[in-house]
């Protein structure tokens, strides 16, 4: 990093789970530096969604750092995601026809259920799916993985946990964290947001927010895709032997089970 800013920089680790985000600091100015990040993070800061982009360069070794604005911003609260600012910014996001056209010549294919079906099955340990809870998610997703087809894909976050969504001090929403983005089903978006912080009687009034009603195709998909997704987190938990969040999940898939 120092070969690119200088040695009169201060670049110390800005945290997060791959250790590959820094922050830079010279004379009270700060940036936001990424290593290897999402390579489309150039429509996304043109389109607003994530926060400017400075500039980006290629290292001797290969790697791409990115340096982005740095903003005084919070995190949001689960409390804050049930806003109409998340509603209209997830909906732009999958709106998006420029964020789609970048994704495709990336050469990303749409998420295709059946696919995801198979990748689970692929991967899940034994020790996972003899959990009664596991077997019975796994029997739902076999049962209805032929009737959740939707011809609509778009560019989908897939992490849309409140950690990732920045409010600055001016009022700017912003969305980050981008390297899991992928064509799919938007309910893999708005299922995951509806089930982990909304409560089930406001659902209808936060997708109308959103621009969609609640029937009953819909929820089918974004129930499908929570339990799918819910899965592919217990599995990168087991993974790494986090017991703490294995437990959450668990209790997060029997609640979307039974919603």
């Amino acid at each position: 990093m120092e070969q690119l800013l200088g040695k009169e920089w201060e670049i110390i680790p800005a945290g997060g789970a791959t250790g590959d985000a820094y922050i830079a600091r010279h004379e009270g100015k700060k940036l936001f530096l990424k290593r290897n990040s999402s390579p489309f993070l150039a429509v996304l800061s043109a389109e607003g969604i994530v926060p400017k982009l400075i500039w980006t360069k290629r290292m001797e070794n290969g790697d791409v750092i990115t340096a982005q604005q740095w903003l005084n911003a919070r995190e949001l609260k689960p409390h804050d995601m049930n806003s109409e600012r998340v509603a209209q910014l997830l909906r732009k996001i999958h709106e998006s026809n420029e964020l789609l056209a970048m994704m495709k010549r990336l050469g990303k294919k749409p998420l295709l259920p059946e696919a995801m079906l198979d990748e689970l099955k692929r991967k899940i340990s034994n020790d996972l799916l003899h959990l009664p809870l596991i077997s019975q998610a796994f029997d739902f997703l076999e049962r209805y993985v032929s009737h959740i087809s939707f011809d609509r894909k778009v560019v989908c976050h897939c992490d849309i946990n409140h950690n990732n969504w920045l409010l600055t001090d001016d009022e700017q929403l912003y969305l980050i964290d981008w390297d899991g983005a992928m064509i799919a089903d938007p309910a893999i978006d708005i299922g995951m947001l509806l089930y982990a912080y909304i409560p089930r009687e406001q659902w209808g009034q936060w997708l109308e927010l959103y621009g969609l009603q609640l029937d009953e195709q819909l929820h089918l998909r974004m129930k499908w895709y929570a339990i799918a997704q819910t899965i592919t987190l217990l599995i990168w938990y087991e993974q790494r032997n986090v017991e703490k969040e294995m437990k959450q999940s668990l209790h997060f898939l029997e609640k979307v089970l039974t919603e």
